[in-house]
Formats: C-alpha cells, sequence, structure tokens
C-alpha cells in the first residue's frame, strides 16, 4: 500500500476541551492521513457536533464500541478517563497516545517527544506501543532545546523558572482570567489566588518535599525522556495572565565548555526549533510569538557571567499546541511510519 492510499480512523476523547479541539485542528493543518474521525466526550456533550475538514462528526460517550476499528486514538481527557479507558481502546487494537497523568512515570509505558526520543515508540519487534504518554506541556518544550545541547556537550544541571499561561489549565483557566478581569465576584480562585495582574508561583499542590507536583513532573518527566536518571533539573513553575504560550528561563550547565555562536548554530539547526536571538534588535521569544505555532523558540541566549561551562537561555512554545496536541500528532505520525 503506497503512502497515499494509506488512511486511519483517529478516535479523539476529549474532542470538546482546548487540548481535544487544538487535536483536531492539528490533524486537519498537518493533512494527517485520517479516512474517518471519532470525536469522544462526556455525557454531557453527547449528541454535540465538532468539525473536521468542514464536516460535522457527532460526539459519542466513551464506550467499548466507540473504540472499535480505530487505529490511533489521541486522549486528552484527563487522568481518571484515561486511566479507565485507555486499556480498552488499546485492546481493541488502537494506539493510544495519551495527554494525562496517567501513564507517564509507568516503567512500561514510553514517554516521548519525537525529536529527541523517538525511537521509545516501537517495541523490539518494530510495532508501536499499545500505550504512549505525552508529557507535561513545560517537560516538552525544554527537552527539545536540552536534547542537542546534551548529545554534543552533556547536560549536568538545569536550573528553569516557568512563566505558564492560564490555558495550561484548560478551558476553566481561561475563563477564570476572563471573569476576573470582567471583575465578576469569585467564590473560589482557580489559579489559588487571583491572576489577573498577578503571578502564581504555584502550579498544581505541593509535596513533602516543598516542589509542586508540576515542578517535580519536570525533573522526573525529563530524566524519563532524555534517558538520564543523572540530571539535575531544579524547577520553579509560575502562572501568569496570558492566554497562551509558555516562557521559561533556563540556566544549564554543561559538561564540556562551548562557544556562543555554536550553541546558537545548533540549536537553529535542530528540528523543532527556531533561533530568535537578536536582543539589539529587541528580537526574542514572547507568548505571541509562538500562538498558533508547533516549534519551540529560543533567545537571550548567553554565557552564565560568574558559573563556567553555564548558559543561559528564554525559550517559548504555544501550550496547546507543541506541549500537547501537536506532540501527540505528532507521535502518531511516526507511528503512520511504521504502518504504511
Amino acid at each position: 500500500m503506497s503512502s497515499s492510499d494509506y488512511h486511519c480512523r483517529v478516535a479523539v476523547f476529549g474532542a470538546t476541551g482546548l487540548v481535544g479541539r487544538t487535536m483536531l485542528k492539528v490533524l486537519e493543518e498537518r493533512n494527517f492521513p485520517v479516512t474517518d474521525i471519532v470525536p469522544i466526550a462526556s455525557a454531557r456533550s453527547a449528541g454535540q457536533a465538532v468539525q473536521f475538514k468542514g464536516q460535522d462528526y457527532i460526539i459519542q460517550v466513551p464506550s467499548k464500541e466507540a473504540f472499535q476499528g480505530v487505529d490511533i486514538a489521541l486522549f486528552s481527557a484527563g487522568a481518571t478517563a484515561s486511566k479507565q479507558w485507555a486499556a480498552v481502546a488499546a485492546a481493541e487494537g488502537a494506539v493510544v497516545i495519551d495527554n494525562s497523568s496517567a501513564f507517564r512515570m509507568d516503567p512500561d509505558v514510553p514517554l516521548v517527544v519525537p525529536e529527541v526520543n523517538p525511537g521509545d515508540i516501537f517495541k523490539e519487534d518494530g510495532t508501536p506501543e499499545h500505550i504512549i504518554a505525552n508529557p507535561n506541556c513545560s517537560t516538552i518544550q525544554m527537552v527539545v532545546v536540552l536534547k542537542p545541547l546534551h548529545d554534543l556537550f552533556g547536560v549536568k544541571r538545569v536550573v528553569v523558572s516557568t512563566y505558564q499561561s492560564v490555558t495550561g489549565k484548560g478551558k476553566v483557566g481561561r475563563d477564570a482570567l476572563e471573569s476576573e478581569l470582567a471583575g465578576e465576584k469569585q467564590d473560589e480562585y482557580t489559579h489559588f489566588h487571583q491572576i489577573a495582574f498577578n503571578a502564581v508561583p504555584q502550579i498544581d499542590m505541593f509535596t513533602e518535599n516543598g516542589y509542586t507536583k508540576e515542578e517535580m513532573k519536570m525533573v522526573n518527566e525529563t530524566r524519563k525522556i532524555m534517558g538520564d536518571d543523572t540530571l539535575s533539573i531544579s524547577p520553579t513553575t509560575v502562572r501568569i495572565p496570558v492566554y497562551g504560550g509558555h516562557g521559561e528561563s533556563l540556566n544549564i550547565e554543561l559538561a564540556k565548555d562551548f562557544d556562543i555562536d555554536q550553541v546558537r548554530d545548533l540549536l537553529a539547526a535542530s528540528p523543532g526549533i527556531i533561533l530568535q536571538d537578536d536582543p539589539s534588535a529587541r528580537i526574542y521569544p514572547m507568548p505571541l510569538t509562538s500562538y498558533e505555532r508547533d516549534e519551540v523558540f529560543v533567545g537571550r541566549i548567553r554565557r552564565d557571567y560568574w558559573h563556567p561551562q553555564t548558559l543561559n537561555m528564554w525559550i517559548v512554545a504555544d501550550n496547546l499546541r507543541k506541549g500537547a496536541a501537536t506532540n501527540a500528532v505528532q507521535i502518531a505520525e511516526v507511528v503512520n511510519t511504521k504502518r504504511k
């Protein structure tokens, strides 16, 4: 069968959410070889329709029957739903690409960023794993940048501070900011505190070690994706009042010395990265830069003034796209290379 004749049936579980809708959009934009779309969501959305390539598709509730005949199932309905339905979909023959936290640290489930570890998608016999986990949004954009640096210089330690948009919490996060900006009374703050005109240094709940769950995701997921448990990652995650695009300030200690121009050339030539690094002309990444884009934008590259073999940089990516939907679709594209 030629690639032009190849098509597959794709389910999108969580099709009415921000990430689910973005998945549908990315599938269409990237001309993924879809023969049929199966949108799935909770019972309150059943009977509604979503559009794909100009056609309406009726939303189904999750069931064994809904996953029958599905080749690839993109999950973005939360960890509880994934734990309940991923195995069901996989048993029906689908390759499940899960955007929740349900399986990320499961040693039997690959955690994949296609620019970093695409080989982890497949078993030893060359067939794709039944369930593949999509990493946390803040982890994805960081490892895209760390990978080429680690390959050439060796990464020893990363200090990362994130500036994460409200859409990282989905539609409820965006709606909370809009409600606050409209001056509506808040019975409870979605982002723990007022987010309008503010910055909240807490994403998810705190753990016993003083770090939040979001911060520990960055530590554990990065080590798993990079295949290196010796990596030292020290994160602080912060929510800011922008609608889309996560920013990250990285301080990266390398095992070997480097030349700044060499670093710029390396990153500019690496897959999934766009270099925007001309501070004298006020050219550097911003959340608006990344809007509706699939790449990780990198700038403000400079040597750490006080620490040898250490550099600083600023990176930004669209959290709904590369941080979630696009990465999942890219995994599906790699899966399809073995199906054709």
